[in-house]
Order: C-alpha cells, then sequence, then structure tokens
C-alpha cells in the first residue's frame, strides 16, 4: 500500500515521503480500514509516540496522522461491534502508523459508525477537533448554561467547533484569533470576536472558563480575565498559573466512541458544522504538513483514489 513515511527525527517535515509500505498487520481487537481521508497535526512530528512504541522502542519508519474516515475492510480476533463494509471515523493510536495511508489497523473502540450522509472528508476534520473542543468545554470546564467562555482560536479546528457547541449549550461565546477569522467565527455563533493581532484580548472582560489551542504570551494573558473560581483549560501547554481560587489544567484529547457517535448525530442534522479549509491527496501530503494554508478550520488529505458514499471528487 501507499503511504507517508518518516524516517528521519531530525529531519522533521522535510523527512515526510510518499513510499510503499507492508499491509497493516490487525492485531486482537483490531480492524484495518481502508482510509478514504485522513487528519494530522501540524505539531505531531514533535510528539515522542510519532517515534518509538509505549516500550520506547524506535518505530521509525513511522506514518503519521492520526484522525479517519473510511471503510472496514478487516476485523481482528476478539473484534466485536463492527462490521466488514462498515463505513467509521475515529482516532489511530499516537503510538502506532497513523491514518495517512491506504489502509490502517485502528483499535476497534477507537472508531465510530459514519451515517451514510456524511461525507468522508467532513467526518475526517471531525475526530480531534470535536473530541478536544468537548472535552474541553464540558469535561474538564464543566461549562453551563448562563457563563461565559473565551474560546482561542475560534476559526480554527477546534475552535470553530468549540464556538458552535458552547453557544448551543447556553454560554456567552468570544472568540478570538486574527482580522480575517472575524466573520467566521461570528457566524458560527460567537457573540464577540477580538483580534488578538490587535491587542483587543483585554476587551474580553470577564470570564468563566478559558479553552485555549494557542499556549504561550495568550494562554498567561488570559488567565487574567477570567473570575475567582474560574477554569482555564488548555489543550496546547500547562498553564503556568491559575485564576484564583480556580483550576487551570492542560489535557490530551481522548479516543471516546460514544462522543464521536454523537458528533456525527450533530454534524447529521445540521446543528454543528465542521469546517474543512482545504483538502489534499495522499501525494500532497508533504507539502500540506510543510506549508499548511492559512485556511478556517481543517486541511484533510483525501486517501482514497475514487469518492467513497456520498463524497464528491478532491478537487
Amino acid at each position: 500500500m501507499r503511504a507517508i513515511t518518516v524516517r528521519d527525527r531530525e529531519a522533521g517535515i522535510g523527512g515526510l515521503t510518499l513510499t510503499d509500505r507492508p499491509y497493516p498487520h490487525a492485531a486482537e481487537n483490531d480492524v484495518i480500514v481502508r482510509v478514504h481521508a485522513a487528519g494530522f497535526t501540524p505539531g505531531e512530528l514533535a510528539w515522542p509516540a510519532t517515534w518509538t512504541d509505549r516500550a520506547g522502542r524506535d518505530r521509525t519508519p513511522s506514518i503519521p496522522g492520526h484522525e479517519l474516515s473510511g471503510t472496514v475492510v478487516e476485523l481482528a480476533t476478539g473484534t466485536t461491534g463492527l462490521t466488514v463494509g462498515q463505513r467509521v471515523f475515529g482516532l489511530a493510536d499516537w503510538a502506532r502508523d497513523g491514518s495517512l495511508a491506504e489502509y490502517t489497523a485502528v483499535e476497534a473502540r477507537n472508531l465510530a459508525p459514519l451515517p451514510a450522509d456524511i461525507g468522508h472528508t467532513v467526518a475526517a476534520a471531525l475526530p480531534i477537533s470535536g473530541l478536544t473542543a468537548w472535552q474541553g468545554l464540558f469535561d474538564h470546564g464543566h461549562l453551563t448554561t448562563g457563563q461565559t467562555v473565551l474560546v482561542h482560536g475560534a476559526a480554527g479546528g477546534v475552535g470553530s467547533l468549540a464556538v458552535q457547541l458552547a453557544k448551543e449549550a447556553g454560554a456567552r461565546v468570544i472568540g478570538t484569533g486574527r482580522a480575517a477569522d472575524r466573520d467566521v467565527a461570528t457566524r458560527l455563533g460567537a457573540h464577540v470576536f477580538l483580534d488578538l493581532d490587535a491587542g483587543e484580548l483585554k476587551q474580553a472582560g470577564e470570564v468563566d472558563l478559558v479553552l485555549d489551542v494557542v499556549g504561550g504570551e495568550v494562554l498567561e494573558r488570559s488567565t487574567e480575565l477570567v473570575r475567582p473560581g474560574g477554569t482555564v483549560v488548555s489543550a496546547a501547554m500547562p498553564p503556568a498559573s491559575r485564576p484564583e481560587n480556580g483550576r487551570a489544567l492542560y489535557f490530551i484529547v481522548e479516543p471516546d466512541r460514544v462522543r464521536l457517535a454523537d458528533l456525527a448525530e450533530r454534524v447529521r442534522t445540521g446543528r454543528l458544522n465542521p469546517i474543512v479549509g482545504a483538502v489534499h491527496s495522499l501525494a500532497e501530503a508533504p507539502a500540506a504538513f510543510a506549508h499548511r494554508q492559512r485556511v478556517p478550520g481543517r486541511t484533510i488529505v483525501q486517501v482514497a483514489d475514487e469518492p467513497g458514499p456520498g463524497e464528491s471528487p478532491r478537487r
């Protein structure tokens, strides 16, 4: 099969190449998925799990990408809950070969059924961003109706979904980003948009929750805006300080089949709109890593040569 691989940690993005790789082995409780569309995180080549397995052993050449949407083609011994031919989407394990390949092995519990009326490119934009937004807002941030939440990167993959989920929950949503993101963020439901480049963050006033995907100075300045007893949640880095009598935490998104199914139902019924900003072929994936376009939402790699059910051909 064809796959994007990386061998040299020092080379980083420059070491990504399209190569032939062996068809994956399905371990117990795995399924093999024919990947139609995949997502990647630009910083994942800096993750230790990209280079070593859970025992710390070198696993290069490794295949990056951890979001996928596709079709089950094989079930391993002990696998239950899915069937051959079923459309699925979800997360590939961080410490195993990922989704920028024609086929990948994934634990069945990390996948959810994909409704027939959701296209693969849209589904591939949902797992990391959707679960990060949900877990940050509700599992860790405990957001409730009537609270005010500050969402950084409101037009990005995580932020755009967080804005929609927070608004639906009855929160007042303040989104941030660059000036070009304003229209997208407000269209998605942000009540207020603040241009970080223009120094508008201080205009947020007091908030109950900060959901951060930026880190650095923006994260630290945001902590000062949280009311006593409020919460700062970051998916970018551990906060250096916390609100008075409040909480500050860093988290890594976790697979959740039930929540994935819930997010897919929200997409199917029009309550949630994942934004696909750009679509590339598998051969174009190294360039997409290196020169990721400044576009709203997610950049997706369409892996299959032909579109899946309900999918339009890649442009």
